[in-house]
């Protein structure tokens, strides 16, 4: 016996509760972009993966002669000895990529938050122009200005902060005070990079920041909130993951930026200081960039396997930006749209 539903049963209105689940199916042209899009994805990825493998292959040697010796050992001598490693490199790499992000970081974001929230609108465009020709600009350029424009013009600053600061560890010179001894130092290489970690860090925290709920904004006015006050209880909140997620990936730029470190930096000794105002620090990035060409065999897997390590640390912190980013509310929304 058949059943009639009527609108007003519970039966008809469970089966109108129902999402209809809605399928398209895709044009030719469609599957055509969708199959270019899938497959320069996976070439990248394939990329990537062929560079870890090479630098594997390449640096074995280097690794089975050091050991485990190699993050240990301050020298870098593999040519004459098998006692070589990164203790000394890749301290001051992550020294000058640390003093990068604690001038970029702070610029960038009020630079973000100016775009985003106080510029004009007629001065908002030419503003993210100009950031984003700053990002474009090649590394060469920065490491020429760094050398000839900025180094001349900060050593004066560089004594007054080891005279002032010395207190401070990190500030704190114990070469003889002269001018000459403050060239070459991981502080001024820190600033140099930091102008190219500034346009990252300002076009994500901008777009992070523009997406912050118009209602929230709204609500946030409706309450008697000053423009600061939206910014700091909206904002911000909303866009913190993303601001993190940006700084991690400045830091990733910091640690393999290579041109301005080895122009700027004079490297003297292997050994691993703090003192960053004092000059003769190095870097992996700066060691590669200036002995690939002289060194033989040996030294040449020493220095892939150096690269190998800058490499992982890089994709490491890459990724932990993405995570972050796309667990964020910020990230949702940005994906939702």
């Amino acid at each position: 016996m058949a059943v009639a539903l009527t609108p007003s049963s519970p039966m008809a209105a469970e089966d109108e509760d129902v999402p209809r689940a809605i399928v398209a199916k895709p044009s030719g042209s469609d599957r055509i972009f969708r199959g270019i899009l899938r497959g320069a994805g996976i070439v990248v990825l394939l990329i990537t993966l062929l560079i870890l493998v090479f630098l594997i292959i390449r640096s074995l040697s280097a690794f089975q002669r050091a050991g485990f010796g190699f993050f240990t050992t301050a020298s870098f001598f593999p040519e004459t000895s098998n006692a070589f490693g990164i203790a000394a490199l890749l301290p001051d790499s992550a020294l000058i990529a640390a003093i990068a992000l604690i001038v970029a970081v702070p610029v960038g974001v009020a630079t973000a938050i100016y775009i985003s929230e106080y510029a004009p609108h007629a001065l908002r465009r030419p503003l993210i122009a100009a950031i984003d020709l700053m990002a474009a600009i090649p590394s060469i350029v920065y490491a020429l200005w760094g050398l000839f424009f900025l180094m001349p013009r900060i050593l004066g600053s560089d004594q007054w902060l080891a005279h002032h600061v010395g207190f401070f560890p990190f500030f704190h010179f114990t070469k003889s005070d002269t001018i000459g001894s403050y060239v070459g130092a991981m502080f001024i290489a820190g600033l140099v990079v930091s102008l190219m970690v500034i346009p990252i860090i300002t076009s994500l925290s901008r777009q992070v920041f523009s997406q912050a709920p118009q209602g929230e904004r709204e609500a946030a006015y409706a309450l008697g909130s000053t423009r600061w006050g939206m910014v700091r209880t909206v904002v911000l909140p909303f866009g913190r993951a993303g601001v993190i997620g940006a700084s991690m990936l400045g830091l990733g730029r910091a640690l393999g930026e290579t041109i301005a470190v080895t122009f700027i930096l004079t490297p003297l000794t292997y050994a691993f200081s703090i003192h960053v105002l004092e000059g003769g620090g190095n870097s992996i990035t700066a060691e590669i960039a200036n002995f690939y060409t002289q060194y033989d065999d040996k030294g040449v897997a020493a220095l892939l396997a150096c690269g190998l390590v800058l490499f992982v640390a890089t994709l490491i912190v890459n990724s932990f930006a993405s995570v972050i980013i796309s667990r964020s509310r910020s990230g949702a929304a940005t994906e939702a749209d």
